[in-house]
């Protein structure tokens, strides 16, 4: 081993190595250490939020419009049923509706209660038990009803389109039973059920006869067949 071979060897165990090893140590203490961040996949504009700031019923509304709304989202915008929203489909006013929510409200809502949150030097607790003036609920309060009278009207979407598929399936059981049931069609079914037997008999009958005739060939005598007789 050469002296600068040697000096490389200890220049990485000595020199890169620990540097590393030091570096991986902080970004794991850093990752085990930071505050767990929620996110909303349906609502893109949320950003990561940390979970200790804000409290547990606001966390569960938000988890509700959250899935109800993603579902919502692919029932009124995906109206070509091709499983994905794209220029394709036709625009609706409660898509836009939906979109406006999710994309608008719901996080200017959130964002308006963790301001009046970070405006308390102490707790916290400001916004959590202090009521707003000229009302009678706190800022957390305020923020629920937001969510909830959201939560609501997505409830009434999601039982709206319950019942209009259902009316759908209902109005398709009403057409077959009708169309099974009208004498005219069973009329149309039994003739063409006959056309099928009688073109059956005929090519049965056919097949028949020419089986005879080579069985029993024209100009045979005393019913002996030859080999002559037989053309094929």
């Amino acid at each position: 081993m050469t002296q600068v071979t040697a000096m490389l060897v200890m220049f990485v165990l000595y020199g890169v190595l620990p540097v590393a090893g030091l570096y991986l140590g902080y970004r794991g203490i850093k990752k085990v250490t930071a505050p767990k961040m929620l996110e909303y996949k349906a609502m893109p504009q949320l950003g990561y939020i940390p979970e200790k700031s804000l409290p547990v019923e606001v966390k569960t509304a938000l988890e509700q419009i959250n899935e109800k709304g993603e579902k919502l989202r692919v029932i009124y915008g995906d109206t070509n049923n091709d499983g994905k929203i794209d220029d394709k489909d036709t625009v609706n006013e409660t898509y836009i509706m939906i979109q406006n929510l999710m994309d608008r409200h719901v996080p200017q809502a959130v964002t308006d209660y963790r301001r009046l949150h970070d405006l308390d030097v102490g707790d916290g607790a400001l916004a959590d038990s202090t009521k707003i003036k000229h009302s009678n609920v706190t800022g957390k309060e305020a923020l629920l009803d937001v969510l909830r009278t959201i939560n609501t009207q997505f409830d009434d979407l999601l039982n709206a389109s319950y019942h209009q598929d259902g009316q759908k399936l209902l109005a398709t059981n009403r057409y077959l039973q009708k169309r099974f049931n009208d004498p005219a069609t069973t009329t149309d079914i039994q003739e063409l059920d006959t056309n099928v037997s009688s073109v059956s008999n005929a090519s049965s009958t056919s097949r028949n006869i020419e089986i005879k005739a080579i069985e029993s060939p024209t100009g045979a005598n005393d019913g002996q067949v030859s080999a002559e007789d037989i053309k094929l």
